[in-house]
């Protein structure tokens, strides 16, 4: 009883604030992460009224695998724009700008934390500092999807940002498992080359074949089905697979093996939609599907931010640094990358902007980086920056693509239809 009360008063809840993040023109993103915060242990969980909110940081996470689902979700829904006829025409600008400005970004934040360091040793380490450079590379998929859903964005702006932020986890990873590799062997004095590179290579092409089965696999079960309602509960089912088997890990000869949930999952929606000639009509039902699961996902993630660490003066300095290199290095890399692959000028200017979002994968990367000497100290400061980005990120996203013309004015059509207009534009 206690699970289905969090779960009703979490989607109602955050749906009925999202009418009033409408009255203040706010992203309904943030009106979910605001909703998260107020039920969750920190506020309602505080004052003891655990029948409608979550008592301890324990409660919500036994409702953990709702947001591994809706990550999933995410992915898959992500996946399906890479379409061939996208990469054509964007592909080679995505790669260029998606790596180039995940690596400006950990540079600039590896840059000024190391500053930090050699100004006062005792308040970070060498290992942290660039531990948390390469996290800075990660952007959270999750809340720039949802922001370009609710306001139908659509124009080579949002395309092109959507590739990116999917290119960006593979990146990221790569960037994280080295530089975390590079760290641990400060720490310990040995460079274990397996860790530092062939790790997170060997994850990468795991789930990009698992991915790729998966779709495959996925299209050749849904022809066997005609009617609408049974091709979208074999999406779902699939959905569902993939996500369990991404969870799947082991060693074999010293040597760790494991997925990327993301990959995966994007991984089949790409290999699904271009492969499958319906697979359109079916990804807008399995949209349609999903909206109360993603409402849940961005209540859960608010009710997880910590409070707590407001009070740490140490984190709030850290977390204020990392935030302002982070946000230069995003937009200027960026700007930069866009600008060396040739795009035009109005998504030089936005794109970085729409890419501050950071939540699951970083906060992911930060509980690996806990087996660091000050990893708590890391996550801590991760939290702090996740807190900030999860409340601005969704409104700079929403303001970015409508400063780029590719968000028409809200009430002169229906937000069933598709945002011709920019499309066109």
């Amino acid at each position: 009883m206690q699970m289905l009360l969090q779960l009703s008063f979490s989607l109602v809840g955050g749906l009925l604030m999202s009418r009033l993040a409408k009255k203040l023109n706010l992203p309904a993103v943030t009106a979910y992460l605001v909703t998260g915060l107020l039920l969750g242990p920190y506020c309602l969980g505080a004052l003891g009224l655990t029948h409608l909110g979550f008592g301890t940081p324990e409660a919500v996470a036994d409702l953990n695998i709702i947001s591994q689902v809706a990550l999933g979700f995410i992915a898959f829904t992500i996946g399906n724009e890479f379409r061939l006829s996208q990469l054509k025409s964007m592909g080679r600008q995505a790669i260029t700008v998606g790596i180039l400005q995940a690596v400006a970004t950990t540079a600039l934040v590896d840059a000024a934390l190391i500053v930090l360091h050699l100004m006062n040793p005792e308040l970070i380490s060498i290992s942290s500092a660039i531990t948390l450079g390469a996290i800075a590379a990660a952007t959270a998929p999750a809340a720039t999807l949802m922001v370009v859903r609710q306001y139908k964005a659509d124009g080579p702006l949002t395309r092109l940002l959507l590739l990116v932020v999917a290119i960006d986890d593979a990146v990221g990873l790569v960037l994280f498992s080295a530089s975390f590799g590079v760290a641990s062997a400060l720490e310990s004095g040995a460079v274990n080359a397996v860790t530092v590179l062939a790790e997170p290579i060997i994850e990468i092409v795991l789930s990009l074949v698992l991915g790729g089965a998966a779709g495959w696999l996925l299209y050749w079960v849904e022809r066997y089905f005609h009617s609408r309602s049974k091709r979208l509960s074999i999406s779902i089912g699939f959905v569902l697979l993939t996500v369990a088997l991404s969870m799947v890990e082991f060693e074999a000869g010293g040597v760790h093996f494991g997925f990327s949930l993301l990959l995966v999952c994007m991984m089949t929606g790409t290999v699904f939609c271009n492969i499958c000639d319906f697979s359109e009509e079916l990804m807008g039902r399995v949209d349609g599907w999903t909206t109360p699961l993603f409402v849940l996902f961005f209540v859960l993630s608010g009710a997880e931010l910590d409070l707590k660490i407001l009070s740490n003066p140490m984190v709030l300095l850290i977390g204020a640094v990392y935030i302002v290199f982070r946000s230069l290095g995003k937009y200027l890399g960026a700007y930069g990358s866009c600008a060396i692959s040739g795009c035009g000028e109005s998504i030089k200017k936005h794109l970085g902007i729409t890419l501050l979002p950071q939540a699951g994968v970083a906060l992911g990367m930060a509980l690996t980086a806990q087996q660091l000497a000050d990893g708590a100290m890391v996550r801590s400061v991760i939290l702090f920056s996740v807190l900030v980005y999860e409340l601005v990120g969704p409104m700079l996203t929403k303001r970015a693509l409508t400063a780029a013309g590719e968000i028409r004015e809200e009430g002169r059509t229906s937000a069933r239809k598709k945002n011709t207009h920019a499309a066109s534009a």
